[in-house]
């Protein structure tokens, strides 16, 4: 994981060292440590111009494209027209490391109304998403526990916790979300069975939960296929969008948790719908 050391003040980014020996250390650092140093820059403000990370590294457009390119095909950023981004669109998800910096007491307070639900014993699913990472930092307390998850990022968090047994699925690795996704991810997960299913996604219109990537869309399907009890956590932020594909409906899930940042009418709406909702404060 990226280490990022930025303070804001009055809503604008500001290094904290020199900005001048900075941009000399990043621009001579070499292909690796620019590119490092590239997305220490792009993460905060999530997306920039060509000419703009030119000029603020020292170095050539040409140089530019290229890191991008690099960092496009790691499944890290998206070069878009003049630029690159690593904000969701309509069509692609953000990256994890952008999602991990995103709704951050309200994730918080999701994990924490997650693992409320949690009991020792229990076989639990946890998916690919930033929030998902969240509970799994919660769940050292509740022994023992049986965590299956897709995520390469909840492993890791978990890898170490005596009294709770990981079951890493496999399939084809996407470094985009950390996780894997698959044939191979949706036969694993198809011949176990759990508790609970704690999973997000990226917008929801209505009553319908969608996400970008048809890939992460079917491995979603099947991890919900093979829980007992199924909860969607997902903070406010996503309400009121939509993406390319549908995911479910959230009739679907046995409990929606977000964070009061919903709007009364929206949640009420809802709820008179037939959806299971919870609201948790950050």
């Amino acid at each position: 994981m990226l280490r990022h050391s930025v303070a804001y003040k009055k809503g604008k980014t500001i290094l904290d060292i020199d900005d001048d020996a900075h941009r000399n250390v990043r621009s001579s650092a070499g292909p690796t440590g620019r590119r490092k140093a590239l997305l220490d820059y792009l993460l905060p403000v999530g997306s920039a111009q060509v000419e703009e990370l030119a000029d603020h590294f020292a170095v050539s457009r040409m140089t530019v494209h290229r890191d991008l390119k690099v960092l496009e095909e790691q499944g890290i950023v998206r070069r878009v027209h003049g630029g690159v981004t690593v904000r969701s669109s309509n069509l692609a998800d953000s990256t994890i490391l952008y999602r991990s910096r995103l709704a951050d007491r309200e994730k918080d307070a999701l994990a924490r109304g997650a693992a409320e639900l949690i009991e020792p014993g229990q076989a639990i699913i946890l998916d690919d998403s930033t929030t998902a990472v969240r509970v799994a930092s919660r769940l050292v307390g509740i022994q023992p526990l049986t965590v299956i998850t897709n995520s390469l990022t909840v492993v890791d968090k978990l890898k170490d916790s005596h009294g709770i047994e990981v079951i890493c699925l496999g399939g084809r690795y996407n470094p985009r979300f950390n996780g894997f996704f698959g044939y191979v991810c949706e036969q694993a997960v198809g011949s176990l069975r759990a508790n609970i299913l704690f999973m997000s996604t990226s917008t929801v219109q209505g009553t319908t939960a969608y996400h970008q990537q048809e890939e992460v869309v079917k491995t979603k399907r099947a991890l919900m296929d093979s829980a007992e009890k199924r909860v969607l956590l997902i903070d406010s932020s996503k309400f009121s969008k939509t993406a390319l594909i549908k995911l479910a409906t959230l009739h679907e899930f046995d409990l929606v948790i977000t964070d009061s940042g919903i709007a009364p009418s929206e949640a009420e709406s809802l709820r008179q719908s037939g959806v299971q909702l919870r609201i948790v404060e950050p």
